[in-house]
C-alpha cells in the first residue's frame, strides 16, 4: 500500500499543474478584466495620472502580460508604427475600437516596445515622432521587484534604484509644440539614456526563449505559488492567503458539523430502511428523504429564515451572520452559544441535502450486500443477525459511502455558497461569491485551487480506505 500510495501522490503533481492551468486559462479568457474601470475606457483617458495608476495596476497583478506563452519580442518596427496611428487616430479612419485595441497593445507590451520607438523618433511624421516619445515614456519603466518574500532590504534597495532610473525619464514629455533644437536635444537624451541601458531592452536567443515560456502571466503566478504566495487581492489590496486564512474557521465550523451530523445520522437510516426493504416504514422513509433530497438548498433556508427568525409564526433563531455583532464583551462560554444559536439553521439546512442523499448510498450499498453468498453463510453458521448485519453487511456496504469521502474535503474547506450566502456567514463561499462578483482572480484562483488540492487527496484518502473495510480490496 505504501508504493501505490506514493505514486498516487507523485501522480497528483502533474494533475494538479493540469488543473491550475485549465482554471487559470478559463478565468483570464472570460470576458472583461479587474480594474478595467479604472483605465478611463480602457486607454482612451486623456489624464496621465490616470493612465499610470493604471498602468501599475496592470503590472502589479500580471494583466499586461500574455497568459501562456510570449512572442513579443518578435515585434517588428512597422507594427508598432501602425499601433501609434491607430491608437491616436494620426490618420483621422480608425475606429473607437480600434483605438482602444492599439492602445491595450501598446500600455501591454511595455519595455518590448522600447528598442522599436526610439527609430521612431526620427519618422517624418512629426505627429508619429510626438506619440512615439510619449509612448516611450511608460515603455521605458522598469517593473519594480517583490518585497513580500527573500531578502526584503535588499529588494528594496533595488526598488529604490529602479525609482531612480524611471523618475529621470518622465519629465521628457512632448508637450505642445517643440523647436527643431528642442526635438533635437530630446532624442539625443533618449540616445544617451538607450546607450546606457540597452541590455534591459535587447535579447539575446536564450533570454528570448526564458521570455517565452517564463515572461508570462501563468508562469509568474505559479513562481508565487511554489512559495504558497497566492497573490494580493484586486478588491482590497490585502494578501489573498491571509484572507482564506481569516475566512476558513466560519466555512470549517458550518461544513464539518454538518458532515458528521449527516454521516451519523444517514448511514443507520441507509440500513435500517435496507433491513425493512419493502415494508410501509421503507416506503415512508424513501418519500421523506426524497423529499428533503429534491428541497433546493436555498429553498429550505428562505424558508427555515422566513418561519423560525424574527417575523412570523416565530423569532427562536437570529436571522443571520456568524455571531451578534456587539461591543460587549462576552465569555467565552456566551460567545459559544451565541454561535452555535447562529449556526443552528445554517447547519440544518446544509445536513438535510446530504442526509437524505447519503442514506440512499448507504441503503443501496447495504442491500446489495446482504444478498452476498457469505451473508447468507453466516446466517447458516448460526450468527445472530445483528452481527450478520452490523459486522459484515455494514462493513462491505460503506464502500458507496466512502466514495462520497473524496468530497468531503474541499466542501469542508470551500464551504457552501448558497448558504453561506442566505444566511450571511463570512466564509469561503461567500467570500469566492464577493470574488467572482468583483472579479478577483487571484482570490478566485485560491479557493479553487485549495478545493482542487483537497479533492485530490480526498479521492486518495477514500480510495485507500477502501482496503480496510473490504479485505478483498488490496493495492500490493
Amino acid at each position: 500500500m505504501l508504493q501505490y500510495t506514493i505514486k498516487r501522490l507523485l501522480l497528483t503533481i502533474p494533475t494538479f499543474l493540469f488543473i491550475s492551468l485549465l482554471l487559470f486559462l478559463v478565468l483570464n479568457i472570460a470576458p472583461g478584466r479587474p480594474g478595467a474601470a479604472n483605465s478611463g475606457q480602457q486607454g482612451e483617458s486623456t489624464q496621465q495620472e490616470q493612465k499610470e495608476s493604471f498602468r501599475i495596476f496592470k503590472e502589479q497583478f500580471n494583466l499586461d502580460k500574455p497568459i501562456l506563452l510570449n512572442m513579443r519580442f518578435n515585434d517588428t518596427q512597422e507594427e508598432v508604427r501602425e499601433w501609434l496611428v491607430a491608437a491616436y487616430n494620426l490618420e483621422g479612419n480608425a475606429t473607437a475600437a480600434e483605438r482602444i485595441a492599439a492602445q491595450e497593445t501598446l500600455d501591454d507590451h511595455g519595455n518590448y516596445l522600447v528598442r522599436h520607438l526610439l527609430p521612431l523618433l526620427a519618422d517624418p511624421d512629426i505627429e508619429v515622432r510626438k506619440v512615439a516619445n510619449n509612448v516611450l515614456i511608460p515603455a521605458s519603466q522598469l517593473r519594480f521587484v517583490s518585497e513580500r518574500r527573500g531578502d526584503i532590504d535588499a529588494a528594496r534597495k533595488q526598488n529604490r534604484e529602479i525609482s531612480k532610473r524611471n523618475q529621470r525619464v518622465k519629465g521628457w514629455v512632448w508637450d505642445g509644440d517643440l523647436s527643431e533644437a528642442e526635438q533635437a536635444a530630446l532624442a539625443a537624451g533618449w540616445k544617451d539614456w538607450y546607450a546606457e541601458n540597452q541590455a534591459d531592452y535587447t535579447w539575446t536567443t536564450t533570454e528570448k526563449a526564458e521570455a517565452f515560456f517564463f515572461d508570462t502571466r501563468f508562469a509568474k503566478y505559479w513562481s508565487n505559488l511554489v512559495h504558497l504566495d497566492f497573490g494580493i487581492s484586486t478588491a482590497d489590496r490585502r494578501p489573498v492567503f491571509e484572507t482564506v486564512l481569516s475566512k476558513l474557521k466560519y466555512s470549517l465550523s458550518l461544513t464539518f458539523i454538518s458532515v458528521i451530523l449527516a454521516y451519523t445520522i444517514a448511514v443507520p437510516i441507509g440500513v435500517f430502511s435496507a433491513i425493512r426493504q419493502g415494508t410501509r416504514l421503507d416506503s415512508a422513509v424513501t418519500v421523506v428523504l426524497f423529499v428533503m433530497y429534491s428541497l433546493p438548498t436555498f429553498f429550505t433556508g428562505t424558508v427555515l429564515l422566513r418561519l423560525l427568525t424574527e417575523g412570523e409564526p416565530v423569532s427562536w433563531f437570529p436571522t443571520g451572520n456568524f455571531q451578534t455583532m456587539t461591543s460587549d464583551p462576552m465569555t467565552t462560554w456566551e460567545l459559544l452559544k451565541d454561535i452555535v444559536w447562529h449556526l443552528v439553521l445554517p447547519i440544518a439546512t446544509y445536513t438535510s441535502v446530504s442526509l437524505a442523499a447519503l442514506s440512499r448510498y448507504a441503503r443501496a450499498g447495504v442491500i446489495e450486500v446482504i444478498r452476498a453468498d457469505y451473508i447468507r453463510t453466516a446466517r447458516a453458521k448460526g450468527l445472530p443477525e445483528p452481527v450478520v448485519i452490523l459486522k459484515h453487511a455494514v462493513r462491505n456496504g460503506m464502500i458507496p459511502i466512502l466514495t462520497l469521502l473524496g468530497g468531503l474535503l474541499p466542501s469542508l474547506v470551500a464551504g457552501s455558497v448558497i448558504i453561506e450566502v442566505v444566511f450571511n456567514i463570512p466564509g469561503m463561499g461567500q467570500y469566492i461569491y464577493d470574488a467572482i462578483n468583483l472579479r478577483d482572480y487571484n482570490a478566485v484562483m485560491a479557493v479553487l485551487l485549495t478545493s482542487s488540492m483537497l479533492a485530490l487527496l480526498g479521492i486518495l484518502i477514500s480510495d485507500l480506505s477502501y482496503a480496510f473495510v473490504d479485505p478483498r480490496i488490496s493495492f500490493d
